[in-house]
């Protein structure tokens, strides 16, 4: 038994303009700085959720949540600059087939199911590389709404801020994914 690839994808993304969310205390800095300079970005953690397209038989939507720490130089009067860090997040979707065949699959651990399964979906992602960074002051303020996974939110080891703030930091990242879809399959190697 091994994992057959049903589709696959290579993915290049140039993510502008991507808003970091940082840190209270990283906020307070930013605020009262004149500048600030992304100095790297990591991957932290991606989401990934797979739903069937309604119809279109055999193809799925793979829905990709990337969440990036990112850590900048904040330059606060003639001192040495201050480092600040934050989260930065990118959503995308990807359509790939994922060749089902029509097949109902029994597992001897979960007796009495007699349903198909969906496909599961693999993501490799290198981490990004910054391609540029600003520093906006905030005109208008709306405060966001985001869904951020509880093991994200201890990374930074204290809260995010989603609103209040008068400056705000933002990056561009560039970022390598393979993103492909997989299913339990049979190899009978004659011996």
């Amino acid at each position: 038994h091994t994992r057959k690839i049903t589709d696959s994808c290579r993915d290049k993304d140039c993510i502008e303009d991507l808003r970091v969310y940082l840190t209270r205390e990283s906020q307070t800095v930013l605020d009262a700085a004149a500048a600030a300079k992304v100095r790297s970005a990591e991957l932290v953690y991606t989401a990934v959720d797979v739903s069937p397209l309604a119809f279109h038989r055999n193809h799925y939507a793979i829905d990709l949540t990337f969440y990036y720490k990112v850590i900048a130089d904040a330059a606060v009067g003639p001192c040495r600059p201050a480092a600040i860090c934050g989260l930065a997040l990118f959503s995308k979707r990807a359509v790939l087939c994922g060749e089902n065949n029509g097949a109902h699959i029994f597992r001897s651990d979960r007796p009495g199911n007699t349903g198909t399964s969906l496909p599961t979906a693999v993501v490799e992602v290198l981490d990004p590389m910054v391609l540029g960074s600003r520093v906006c002051p905030v005109q208008v303020c709306e405060p966001c709404s985001l869904t951020i996974p509880t093991d994200v939110q201890t990374m930074f080891g204290d809260e995010l801020v989603l609103g209040g703030d008068r400056q705000r930091l933002f990056v561009t990242l560039g970022q390598f994914s393979i993103i492909r879809l997989e299913r339990p399959a049979q190899i009978i190697v004659p011996v």
